[in-house]
């Protein structure tokens, strides 16, 4: 997959998530190797793998979400945005964005309470190891929510004057064209 461009610091702050959001996997897979080797081989199990592999995939969702919106790869009903004029087009970016503005107010507004609360008395899992998770993902939430928010406004902005991208089937099948025909030709002569 190649990258969409960076376009403005919005964009810059959404890369840097980003790279956290690709590389915590990764850490999570070598936690959860870790535990398994000490307690399959030296049967001396972790408290914390669990909570931490949790906390970590929580903040790889988030974050995969956000990276999505400044790849644009969120989804569009290109069938009927393809066929509509350009003035058309802006008028259903500006509703979806204006839809994603009003479903991300709404959630922080929602919740915001409950956040702030979890956060000021350091909520914690309630485990053995017993991690902040409540305490720091309720507003982490909150805080990617209005990232996501500024950057959909962005992409709208930065959008607007571009040339229309136009799609057609083959964009969804991952196969090389050339490749294909040189083997039918290849097929026909033998």
């Amino acid at each position: 997959m190649v990258e969409h461009e960076r376009t403005g610091w919005v964009d810059a702050i959404t890369w840097r998530f980003s790279r956290v959001a690709m590389i915590l996997p990764a850490v999570i897979v070598a936690i959860m190797f870790y535990e398994v080797i000490m307690r399959y081989v030296f049967v001396r199990p972790t408290l914390w793998v669990n909570e931490a592999s949790l906390w970590m995939g929580g903040m790889v969702y988030l974050f995969s979400g956000l990276y999505a919106m400044q790849q644009r790869s969120h989804i569009r009903i290109f069938i009927l945005y393809d066929i509509v004029p350009r003035w058309l087009r802006h008028v259903f970016d500006v509703l979806s964005t204006l839809a994603i503005a009003i479903f991300c107010f709404a959630v922080i507004w929602g919740g915001f309470g409950e956040a702030y609360a979890k956060f000021m008395r350091w909520e914690k899992f309630g485990t053995a190891w017993d991690p902040p998770i409540p305490a720091t993902m309720k507003p982490l939430i909150l805080i990617t929510l209005t990232v996501v928010t500024i950057q959909a406004i962005s992409n709208l902005i930065n959008d607007w004057g571009n040339d229309p991208e136009t799609h057609d089937v083959t964009d969804d099948i991952d196969l090389n064209i050339e490749q294909v025909k040189r083997a039918q030709a290849e097929a026909e002569k033998a």
